[in-house]
């Protein structure tokens, strides 16, 4: 995926360095060398640091821990499978004073979102967050006096986001004391082709939630090395309503974001790509994995975007060749549960690819739209997504 998350540690020290603030934390691994260094306290915080959210909820977060427990904890942390945590000096504070601050694109520029009313609860009062434009019209005054950060640390946040490459970041809850700001919780998600561009983070420092590894997905990545042409395949949400069947990195990259933007992000399912001028055979191995993904989503409305740029080399007649075979083997269930597919592609034999392909949706009433390069991904995307919301 182009928008990941980076570990609560390295964000933390990034953010801090940023509105110099200063920062106590260690980050911790499965090696019992990694809890030496904690020292100078004497209550702690432990929590997973793998890109889980709810991590409350889920029992994911210790508070108020001494010393001698930190190990067992995180022992018991490690039997379930998770790898990365963080530990941090406990501050006990009053809840009511936790509040809530977020960075994110929006389609016009950067957004500022705020709320008074903090916490793990922020999700289920929507009405208290407040979203603001960042532009040259931004009255940073009444936002430093709203979130009690001033004017140079708004400031600094914004070009700290813009230079590092961030797609989000959510500071929740933070809390005013008497030696400043403290930011309790934080998250950013980065765009990962930017790490060439930056040196406050690497990839090692990127997470992913401990996650199932289903059957499609190790089907795939057989096919992918059987095969001179390229296949990746991850599911995002097994429950989800937008899947993809994607060619090419950059195409693929403009899809996912374009999704994100537009308010799809959660009924996302999969993501992934063929590339390479796959054979038939291949390209239909490939279809049927995500169709199988698909049909197995209890989602109520669903739909299959199949897109891509345009190819230099990749014969697109041949390649479809492959997925309308995976198609005609799942058409009546499709059908049955109401699926439309969207098609945007161009390259080698498009027309001849485009045609066939467009046939075999119209047979089976699962036509959505079928678009040449004459119209750009995303607008073909955006009917797709229209699509599901009727």
């Amino acid at each position: 995926m182009p928008r990941r998350k980076l570990s609560e540690y390295i964000s933390k020290k990034i953010v801090h360095d940023a509105l110099d603030l200063p920062y106590i934390g260690w980050g911790i691994d499965t090696t019992a060398d990694s809890l030496k260094a904690i020292a100078g306290f004497s209550r702690y915080v432990v929590k997973v640091d793998q890109a889980v959210k709810g991590r409350f909820k889920r029992g994911l977060v210790v508070l108020d821990v001494p010393k001698m427990d930190i190990a067992a904890i995180v022992k018991k942390y490690v039997s379930e499978g998770f790898e990365h945590f963080i530990v941090e000096p406990y501050v006990s504070h009053d809840s009511v004073a936790e509040r809530y601050i977020s960075i994110s694109h929006g389609r016009t520029g950067l957004n500022l979102s705020l709320s008074k009313h903090g916490g793990v609860d922020i999700e289920t009062n929507p009405e208290s967050i407040v979203t603001v434009a960042i532009n040259e019209a931004t009255d940073w005054d009444a936002l430093a006096q709203q979130t009690l950060f001033t004017v140079e640390q708004l400031y600094a946040l914004v070009e700290s986001y813009k230079q590092n490459h961030f797609t989000f970041l959510e500071i929740n809850p933070y809390i005013q004391t008497d030696n400043g700001i403290l930011l309790l919780d934080l998250a950013i998600e980065v765009d990962d082709a930017g790490q060439s561009f930056v040196s406050s983070w690497q990839n090692s420092d990127i997470r992913e939630p401990k996650k199932t590894t289903y059957s499609q997905e190790t089907a795939v990545r057989l096919l992918d090395k059987g095969s001179v042409a390229s296949f990746n395949l991850s599911v995002i949400n097994p429950n989800g309503s937008i899947f993809l069947l994607l060619s090419g990195g950059g195409a693929s990259v403009v899809i996912a974001d374009e999704i994100y933007n537009k308010g799809f992000g959660k009924g996302l399912a999969n993501y992934g790509e063929y590339s390479g001028n796959p054979q038939a055979h291949e390209a239909q191995k490939y279809t049927s994995e995500v169709l199988e993904l698909l049909l197995a989503s209890p989602a109520p409305r669903k739909v299959l975007f199949i897109g891509g740029a345009v190819a230099n080399f990749t014969d697109i007649a041949t390649t479809f060749s492959g997925v309308i075979a995976a198609i005609d083997a799942n058409a009546k269930q499709l059908a049955a549960q109401h699926v439309k597919i969207y098609v945007r592609r161009g390259g080698p034999r498009q027309e001849l690819g485009l045609k066939n392909i467009r046939a075999t949706l119209e047979q089976y009433g699962i036509l959505g739209g079928v678009y040449d390069p004459l119209t750009t991904i995303v607008e073909a995307l955006g009917s797709a997504l229209e699509g599901l919301s009727k």
